[in-house]
Parts: C-alpha cells; sequence; structure tokens
C-alpha cells in the first residue's frame, strides 16, 4: 500500500536501469526566466510521451517551485511509469534562501518535504546535492543516512551531484554511490572528468548522469556574451566553441545535436540529463538527439585538438 504524501514507503522498489535521456527540471522552477504553471505541467507531460521517464528535481530550484510543479504533473500520471530523482543538503521555503543541511536528520527533513510537494512515497534517485565546503559532513553522516534509507527501500539509488568532478571521485571513493550526476564536466566542449571520475565510475560500477551538456548554453548558441558556467563566456572558451560548431556543419550536424550525442559515447555515462522549459523544447531535443552523425565528425574533431583524444565516441 502506497504511503500518504511526506510519509516514508516501507516496502522495497524494484531498481529500474536509468533512461538514455532525462528531463531537467530547473528550467521549471524559473531558473532562467519565469514560467507559467500550465505550461510547465505540459512540459513534463510531453517529456513522458516522448519516453523521458528520468524526472530530475531538488529543492534548490525556485526554492521548491520545480518540486511543486513535478508533483502537479505527476497527478495525472502513473507513479510507475517514471523515475523522480531529488536532492538532499539544503532546506529551503524558510523566507532566507537555501540553508546547508548535511546532517543525518537533515536528510529526513529534507525528503519529507520533497514528498509532500511531489505527491511521492519514495524516490528512485537522490543526490547530495552541491555538498562543496561540506562535503567532510557529506560523507560522514548525509551519504550514509541516504545509504540507510536505501536499505530500508524510501531511496532505489543513492548519488552525489555537483558540477566539479574531483570531489565527486572522492565521494566515490568514500561512499556507496549508486550513480552520480556531474554537470558540465563531461561535455562536447570540455572533457575534465575524464581524467579522473569517469574511470573510477567504470571501474566500480557507478553510473554516470551527465548533466549541463550544452555548458549552461553556451553549445546551444555559442555568441559573445553567451553564458558559460553561468557567467559570460570568455572569449578563448567562446573560440573553441565556435571551431566545435563549424566541423559539424561540415557535416551538415546542428552543434546541440553532437553536444546531445557525445556524451553517451563513454560505457560509463548511463543517462544524458536535458533541461527544458516548454513542450515544444522537449521535442527538439528529442529530435536533435536522433539526428545521425558521422564518424569522421569525431575524428576531425580529434584531429583539430577539439576533443580529447582518448575520448569515446558513439
Amino acid at each position: 500500500m502506497a504511503s500518504r504524501p511526506g510519509e516514508l514507503r516501507t516496502t522495497t522498489p524494484a531498481p529500474r536501469p536509468l533512461p538514455r535521456f532525462g528531463l531537467g527540471c530547473a528550467p521549471i522552477g524559473d531558473l532562467y526566466g519565469s514560467v507559467d504553471a500550465a505550461t510547465a505541467v505540459a512540459t513534463v507531460h510531453a517529456a513522458i510521451a516522448r519516453g523521458v521517464t528520468l524526472l530530475d528535481t531538488a529543492p534548490k530550484y525556485g526554492d521548491g517551485l520545480s518540486e511543486r510543479r513535478v508533483g502537479d504533473a505527476l497527478a495525472s500520471v502513473d507513479r510507475e511509469r517514471v523515475q523522480i530523482s531529488t536532492k538532499v543538503g539544503w532546506l529551503v521555503g524558510e523566507g532566507s534562501g537555501p540553508s546547508p543541511a548535511f546532517g543525518r536528520d537533515d536528510v529526513l527533513r529534507s525528503l519529507e518535504s520533497s514528498m509532500r510537494r511531489l505527491g511521492v512515497d519514495h524516490f528512485d534517485v537522490v543526490h547530495v546535492h552541491d555538498p562543496g565546503d561540506h562535503l567532510d559532513e557529506a560523507a560522514r553522516h548525509t551519504l550514509p543516512a541516504l545509504i540507510r534509507l536505501r536499505e530500508e527501500g524510501v531511496v532505489g539509488a543513492v548519488g552525489a551531484g555537483m558540477n566539479n568532478h574531483v570531489p565527486l571521485a572522492e565521494l566515490v571513493r568514500r561512499a556507496d554511490l549508486d550513480v552520480v550526476l556531474v554537470a558540465g564536466r563531461y561535455t562536447l566542449l570540455e572533457q575534465p572528468a575524464l581524467a579522473d571520475l569517469l574511470p573510477l565510475c567504470a571501474e566500480r560500477g557507478v553510473g554516470v548522469i551527465a548533466a549541463g551538456i550544452f555548458n549552461s548554453g553556451l553549445l546551444a548558441d555559442p555568441r559573445p556574451g553567451a553564458p558559460y558556467n553561468y557567467h559570460p563566456v570568455p572569449d578563448a572558451v567562446l573560440g573553441r566553441a565556435l571551431a566545435i560548431r563549424d566541423v559539424c556543419a561540415r557535416y551538415g550536424v546542428p552543434l546541440r545535436a553532437a553536444a546531445l550525442r557525445f556524451p553517451l559515447g563513454h560505457p560509463a555515462v548511463a543517462s544524458v540529463l536535458v533541461g527544458a522549459a516548454t513542450p515544444e523544447e522537449i521535442a527538439d531535443n528529442l529530435d536533435l538527439a536522433r539526428h545521425p552523425v558521422p564518424a569522421e565528425m569525431w575524428a576531425d574533431l580529434r584531429a583539430a585538438g577539439l576533443l580529447d583524444p582518448l575520448a569515446p565516441v558513439p
């Protein structure tokens, strides 16, 4: 029997493999601009209708707004059709912005609040979110609490999500993780996670979710002033993005199509997470993800020094 929203589930859900593409739900939490409630719900429904069954959200996204909107969408969807991923480590909704909360008791408090916002009684994936300066506390308290909830069936998989691959690798070494979410550090533009995190995950059987694959928007629209790591792009980085775009164009491949496909070439990458704020963006992303990419294009990128020679390609 299912629990009421906000109550912990007491039966163990069967683990499911991650889909190739997941929906990043930060944009429907007004990350980049205001999204009306009806459009947010329609976006989630459009993703599910196209087979995107992993929905990734977090309390930090819009001070709980993203979770509430995903919950609104789930009200008319069979819960077992989708995998819900959320995060712990930051408490929200108290009027002062997100506050760090990496203690054992904080984990339960955060997940119970997320359950109420989402209207669910268990999670398929829970990540410790952006521990940063709280890395030791996350390894000693947050992750053991999540692992205990995994054993109790409240959480299907335990992970960590950051945009820095080095501390993520440390957490993989220190905790029994199932998955990691790495944002912006394994993309067509740059692949620093190839040096440590990805080989480590492959060795230990930890699945990798590649997020931030457009590097905050730069690979979606490379131009002066475009966002890169949430700041205006430096000239040298813009030049690299434009050079990659030019190689792709010679093969008739849209830059975004190549960016969507590239991370899945690595055997450790289980899923690519792509944000969207409208149903039209869902359709566009998925159509681009099916665009053919010739092997010669990847070879040309390597020959031009625009792709790490050790990076596997699709």
